[in-house]
């Protein structure tokens, strides 16, 4: 008998609060979160407008920390590591995808996806034959001289989405990443990104509203008020 393997867990998240305050108000953004996350999952955070979603990712993403709680990367604890140390560990084990792009206007395809794989000190060599694999594989091996002003919205979403994946991170979240573009466009993007998910195994999680991210993640968690109400897992 065969036994199937169990995924490796990737990011632990033990009840989890996020409160901020307004005058002299408290906003709960996130109220006992606890959740696991394992490798190649393609998992969608939903809920409406207020409920938390982009607080969790910001949290899972160093980008913001918690009041209490803890977030566990591989065994490390987000809330230990220094600023330094922060900035260092999202370079090296996380990547972004936003709804904005947020590429560099001033730098092409190519080196937009390069950026982080210099920032790591990849050899020359390594960067440009990572690079043309993934815009090769995004369907932009053309657009590769391009800066973003020449590219379209889904052109570049896709180049962000290839900046991403190029140091090969564990994890990449993706805030709303398809809210911007036309039906097509997201189609393509959410294939493209489910087969670089498969292809090499990296844990996909995305903070949406978007029916057609939803439709094809194989979990969705949804939140209300910050707290977790349900949490779908599907074959």
């Amino acid at each position: 008998m065969i036994l199937k393997q169990t995924p490796m867990k990737v990011i632990e998240i033990k009840d989890l609060h996020k409160i901020y305050n307004s005058s002299d108000i408290k906003v709960h953004a996130v109220n006992g979160v606890t959740l696991d996350f394992h490798e190649a999952e393609f998992a969608a955070i939903v809920g409406p407008s207020g409920s938390g979603k982009t607080t969790l990712l910001n949290l899972l993403g160093g980008l913001d920390m918690p009041t209490t709680g803890q977030i566990l990367i591989d065994g490390t604890d987000l809330s230990t590591l220094k600023s330094s140390a922060l900035i260092d560990f999202r370079m090296n084990n996380i990547g972004f995808v936003f709804q904005s792009y947020n590429l560099i206007p001033v730098l092409t395809a190519k080196e937009n996806v390069e950026f982080i794989m210099s920032l790591q000190k990849w050899i020359k060599k390594d960067r440009e034959e990572r690079s043309f694999e993934l815009l090769k594989s995004i369907n932009l091996g053309d657009r590769s001289e391009s800066r973003p002003a020449k590219l379209s919205g889904g052109q570049q979403q896709r180049v962000a989405v290839a900046r991403a994946l190029a140091s090969r991170p564990k994890f990449v979240l993706a805030d709303e990443p398809t809210a911007n573009l036309d039906s097509k466009s997201a189609a393509t993007l959410l294939e493209i990104m489910e087969k670089l998910n498969q292809e090499e195994r990296i844990t996909f999680i995305f903070s949406t509203h978007d029916p057609r991210v939803m439709k094809m993640a194989r979990r969705v968690i949804t939140l209300e008020d910050g707290k977790v109400v349900s949490d779908d897992v599907r074959q």
